[in-house]
């Protein structure tokens, strides 16, 4: 498809949703749904003529860029302060219920997919699978009738857990581009400790840049020397500044961007605020177009190899996989049943795993040949946008009502 019809493809869409979007959110049609659906129009699926490859430049400039701001962002948006007193119900998603669901991923897709040769591809999937996306479930974080306790801890999850996952995804990565050496009986040691190096010196480059910038960015707008709209461009510049500065000394410019992010947040409340405008309005319109890449380039693609297994896993992996771990994972920790399968259900994949997918297929030279993996986690995803896009505002209306009850009752 020619480049010039898919950029008029995007801006009709932001014509289109923008101006209905607030109609469009009382019939639970979110964004995502619609950009995914819009890319899937574009694409060969339907009116497209040429496939676009995940691999194109295009493709992959965006996903670097989108992938950049959303671990930036989802990081600054994390208020270490508030969120020691009551780190409790995150912590044990994040710590508990995240591990155990990677793992029982990881075993049940050994169970459905047998014929793949290397558990690792397999492992590779799970934590593809592993980060969730509160955005997918916007009315649930947006609807203060639910206790803030309960939104508060969807929130932290889906900003955390993706800067926790993609160290372990880089690793896998490795030991799989790295097994070939195994295999003529060189040590895996090189791979090791080449990601140990990009996580340290990317997370050293990241806070050394988000602190600094933060106490630059506060000296700068206490003697009014920053014009008010640079409030917003300068913690972007700050993220692509430490990823290249990470990338430089030899260290992951993503896990920079994560830390950045981090330091940056807890260093200044009003840069940090900023930085949450910009992930409102600049940084959605990233997001909503890797959605549409999502659309446009990997349901093509992943169509061919959805079989009864992959819609019964991807299911799974929506529902027993991640809800079972969350249940477990509070214990004896005075939640209720229906909160807990609240805080289970919403756990989309969404945005993270996107970005997943593209950084697995660059660093694996493309598509082909891991068909069955890629195409399990587009169909999780897919379903995911879905499901939980239609099912956010129904629940969390069901679940406010339940709560209101229970403090009502004498």
């Amino acid at each position: 498809m020619h480049e010039h019809l898919i950029i008029l493809g995007i801006s009709l869409v932001v014509l289109g949703y923008g101006y209905f979007s607030r109609l469009l959110s009382r019939w639970n049609i979110s964004g995502p749904m619609v950009f995914t659906v819009v890319g899937i129009f574009l694409s060969p699926l339907g009116f497209g003529r040429e496939a676009v490859t995940p691999n194109a430049e295009a493709v992959q400039v965006i996903a670097e860029i989108a992938l950049i701001v959303v671990l930036f962002s989802d990081a600054a948006g994390i208020d270490l302060i508030k969120l020691k007193p009551n780190w409790r119900l995150p912590g044990r998603l994040l710590f508990v219920a995240m591990p155990l669901s990677i793992i029982l991923t990881w075993l049940t897709a050994k169970l459905f997919f047998p014929d793949e040769s290397s558990g690792l591809y397999l492992f590779l999937l799970a934590l593809i699978l592993a980060p969730t996306d509160a955005a997918l479930g916007k009315a649930v974080v947006s609807d203060t009738r639910i206790p803030e306790t309960v939104r508060n801890t969807i929130n932290v999850e889906s900003g955390l857990n993706d800067g926790i996952v993609f160290p372990m995804l880089l690793m896998v990565l490795a030991l799989i581009t790295g097994e070939g050496e195994a295999h003529t009986g060189e040590s895996t040691q090189g791979p090791l400790l080449y990601i140990a190096r990009q996580i340290l010196f990317g997370a050293l480059a990241g806070a050394a840049v988000g602190w600094l910038g933060a106490k630059l960015g506060r000296f700068s707008i206490q003697r009014g020397w920053m014009e008010h709209q640079y409030y917003n461009l300068v913690p972007l510049a700050l993220a692509i500044f430490a990823f290249y500065l990470a990338e430089f000394v030899g260290g992951n410019g993503y896990i920079a961007a994560f830390f950045g992010g981090l330091l940056l947040g807890n260093s200044d409340v009003t840069l940090r605020e900023h930085v949450e405008e910009f992930a409102e309005s600049e940084g959605e319109l990233l997001v909503m177009i890797s959605f549409l890449v999502f659309g446009l380039v990997f349901v093509p693609l992943s169509l061919p190899y959805w079989d009864l297994k992959a819609i019964l896993f991807a299911l799974l992996s929506l529902t027993l996989l991640r809800m079972l771990p969350v249940l477990l994972s509070f214990g004896r920790l005075p939640l209720d049943l229906s909160t807990r399968l609240f805080i289970g259900w919403f756990g989309p994949r969404g945005i993270a795993s996107i970005l997943y997918i593209l950084v697995a297929v660059h660093q694996l030279g493309g598509f082909k040949g891991h068909e069955r993996i890629f195409s399990v986690a587009a169909l999780t995803i897919l379903l995911s946008i879905f499901l939980h896009g239609l099912s956010a505002r129904p629940l969390a209306i069901l679940y406010a009502k339940r709560e209101m009850k229970k403090v009502s009752k004498p």
